[in-house]
């Protein structure tokens, strides 16, 4: 059997360390890339730290595409909600443009950056590869009921509107890769811990649920040449 290759992206967090664990117990070959060091240990698993710059990501993406040439699964799970000044906004009067271009950065552009760096492997390889970014449900448009959260919302939303737009241009090329915009639900994880009080105890998942949710629908996805938006159950979100 064809041994797969899994790269996870911002391997530190509680979603990316259970998805690590989730592939290596599924015996595939896993590639962590964080921007500390992993106290994990494997034969199945090779780890790299990041520093998240664009001369960091390219040269990362090129030496991964070298080693592991068929690589069936990338997930970028880098995402920021909070700082240690900021809290989503709750009115127009404390919006902050440092805290929004932290939230753009880590949430939009970051993993952005990811998939141009391994364009030049997505376009060559022959191996299907799902490339995969978390998304929310807050970052829909059409689905903004309750407004507020500005920062996050515009991030999230960015995200969703770069990855729609790559998948057009990756038809066109005819990229043999899915793009699939993740939403995981409120997971127990130090991003969601200042809100978790006014979640319900089953509406807040544990990261071992997510990572297991979210490789059952990488599994799933259908090569059509769209992005799929979807959340945790893999219904669509509303664009």
């Amino acid at each position: 059997m064809v041994q797969k290759t899994a790269v996870v992206i911002g391997a530190n967090g509680a979603i990316g360390k259970a998805l690590v664990n989730q592939y290596l117990r599924l015996n595939y070959q896993v590639v962590a890339i964080s921007s500390v060091k992993l106290n994990v240990a494997h034969p199945m698993l090779n780890k790299f730290i990041t520093d998240y710059s664009r001369d960091n990501i390219q040269d990362l993406s090129n030496r991964i595409a070298r080693i592991y040439p068929g690589t069936a699964y990338i997930t970028v799970c880098n995402g920021l909600l909070h700082t240690k000044n900021n809290m989503p906004e709750k009115k127009i009067e404390t919006f902050d443009e440092a805290y929004f271009s932290a939230l753009l950065q880590a949430n939009a552009m970051t993993p952005f950056l990811w998939l141009q760096a391994f364009m030049p492997h997505l376009l060559s390889t022959k191996t299907p590869c799902v490339f995969t970014a978390l998304s929310a449900r807050v970052g829909s448009i059409s689905d903004n009921q309750l407004g507020g959260w500005y920062s996050y919302r515009a991030s999230k939303a960015a995200l969703n509107m770069l990855f729609k737009t790559a998948s057009i241009e990756l038809q066109r090329r005819r990229c043999n890769v899915k793009l699939m915009l993740f939403h995981p639900g409120t997971t127990d994880s130090a991003l969601s811990k200042p809100f978790q009080n006014n979640v319900p105890i089953d509406k807040l998942f544990k990261p071992e649920f997510v990572a297991q949710q979210l490789h059952e629908l990488q599994t799933n996805r259908v090569f059509d040449g769209d992005v799929d938006y979807i959340d945790w159950q893999g219904e669509s979100i509303e664009w």
